[in-house]
């Protein structure tokens, strides 16, 4: 590594030395998410990963990717690098939970104009500490140095997350009836769904983001950094406490396309919009950009970041169960007949 250098290439834009100093700067973070089944150091070619099968009957590996989208660009313009990455963790671990898989391990993915070892080792650290709070390892990424391509100070971020459950305990919606109830886990805020929209409702840049809300209690850029939550410990442990019948992660395109993920033919689900308290940065952004209720309930995830459904007999349970881990869980609806429609009253 010592003689990994070129001149050349790094008057072209890439500068191989910066990824070497990232990696030193990241080491001790990364390696802080590692467990017994991790059997790989960094810097190889792939990530090795023992897990323990040993009480499972038929092991299903779940596998889910995403990104942070356009949130990023309230990262670049704040210059605020270290949440992002607990955002890109969330958006795939709270996915895989959805069949009641454990996440294992997460890979990461970075793609920036110029490779800046202090800015991202921030955002790996990040990284660590969702999958800290996911409780899986980190066990890979690649950092990819593309001048030209990406501008200097912009960067996009993706992960990968691989899970596991035992065959006969996937969370499908075959057990759902009518009468079910629909538990609600408050989300923190915008997570990292919409900003498409929300940058263009604020107009977005360096002045706007540092503008102080009453309502919200901080600046508007602080309120949309906010990271998206992690659910993936409350919810397995609702899982083997409980029948979970399905569990819906509240993402782009917010109530009324990601709940019927996990209904079934036959039945809808009636949401009581004032069972929870919404949170004030989505009233903030309904005046602010004069939008139409649904088109909120069909963005963004509205103060709710899962919904799952359970028997109405276990609700208290469940609620309990949630709220141990220090999350907020409300009981937002229930089950009807109905084409897996979703009405919002």
């Amino acid at each position: 590594m010592e003689k990994s250098f070129s001149e050349s290439y790094k008057q072209a834009g890439v500068d191989v030395t910066a990824g070497y100093k990232s990696v030193e700067l990241m080491k001790e973070a990364v390696k802080s998410t590692y467990n017994k089944s991790v059997i790989s150091d960094l810097g190889g070619f792939g990530g090795l990963f023992a897990p323990d099968i040993k009480e499972m009957k038929e092991p299903i590996l779940v596998s889910g990717t995403d990104g942070v989208g356009t949130k990023l660009k309230l990262a670049f313009l704040m210059d605020k690098h270290d949440t992002i990455g607990q955002d890109c963790v969330a958006m795939c671990v709270n996915d895989v939970i959805c069949c009641g898989a454990k996440p294992l391990f997460f890979l990461d993915y970075m793609a920036l104009g110029k490779n800046v070892p202090e800015v991202v080792a921030t955002i790996v650290k990040g990284v660590a500490e969702g999958c800290k709070l996911a409780d899986c390892s980190l066990i890979g990424g690649e950092t990819a140095e593309m001048p030209g391509f990406y501008k200097i100070g912009e960067y996009d971020l993706a992960g990968f997350n691989v899970g596991i459950v035992d065959k006969e305990k996937i969370i499908d919606n075959s057990k759902i009836e009518i009468g079910d109830k629909v538990i609600g886990i408050a989300s923190s805020g915008v997570h990292s769904n919409g900003f498409s929209l929300v940058r263009k409702v604020f107009d977005v840049n360096e002045e706007n983001v540092n503008k102080y809300y009453e309502e919200l209690g901080m600046t508007l850029g602080e309120s949309l950094l906010t990271p998206t939550k992690i659910y993936v410990k409350p919810v397995l442990e609702l899982i083997n406490k409980i029948q979970v019948k399905g569990i819906s992660h509240i993402t782009g395109g917010g109530f009324y396309e990601n709940m019927p993920r996990m209904l079934k033919e036959g039945v809808s689900l009636n949401i009581h919009k004032n069972s929870y308290p919404k949170l004030p940065i989505f009233d903030l952004i309904q005046k602010t950009g004069n939008i139409p209720e649904r088109d909120m309930y069909n963005t963004f995830n509205m103060g709710i970041g899962m919904a799952i459904i359970v028997k109405d007999a276990d609700v208290s349970k469940a609620i309990e169960i949630i709220q141990s881990h220090g999350e907020k869980a409300y009981e937002i609806g229930e089950v009807v007949e109905g084409n897996k429609e979703i009405n919002i009253i």
